[in-house]
């Protein structure tokens, strides 16, 4: 048997390496609710706070609206459920502008119980980003459960 051990030719980049993009200096955020306790900055800003949460139940959108096309990378997300169990849903979707509709990235289901935390890294290689959308469904099963997220981070 012939065999040869090839270095590889690349690093795979993980996300201590990644340089995080800066969405306050780069983006602008568009939500559909916001506990004003709570506000989107939390969960955008590194040291930002405690996170999101909406002020009404039912499916939330978190829409990141790029002053230049980007280069993503990576998408970190985290949850975190205090209180109550529950099966949420997100979905990811992007837009490369010019009038094209947005694409799906991903579409994941997660059960949750009190006291429980789901962190999600994503690598991609998305070129040409100019908006980035997180839906959330925080309850599958039930219409009074309100959306939230703990931490979204891109590089």
């Amino acid at each position: 048997m012939r065999k040869r051990i090839a270095p590889a030719t690349s690093k795979p980049q993980t996300p201590e390496l990644l340089k995080w993009i800066e969405l306050d200096q780069l983006a602008t955020v568009e939500i559909t609710s916001e506990d004003p306790a709570y506000p989107v900055e939390g969960a955008l800003l590194p040291g930002g706070g405690s996170g999101w949460k909406a002020s009404q139940p039912g499916v939330q959108t978190l829409r990141l609206v790029f002053d230049s096309p980007q280069h993503i990378k990576l998408i970190h997300l985290e949850f975190t459920e205090e209180s109550q169990s529950r099966t949420q849903e997100f979905v990811l979707r992007w837009s490369s502008g010019d009038g094209q509709p947005l694409k799906e990235i991903l579409r994941q289901q997660h059960n949750f119980t009190p006291g429980s935390r789901e962190i999600e890294d994503y690598v991609v290689n998305l070129h040409g980003v100019v908006a980035l959308e997180l839906e959330i469904v925080p309850a599958i099963d039930s219409k009074d459960a309100h959306a939230s997220l703990t931490e979204l981070r891109l590089a």
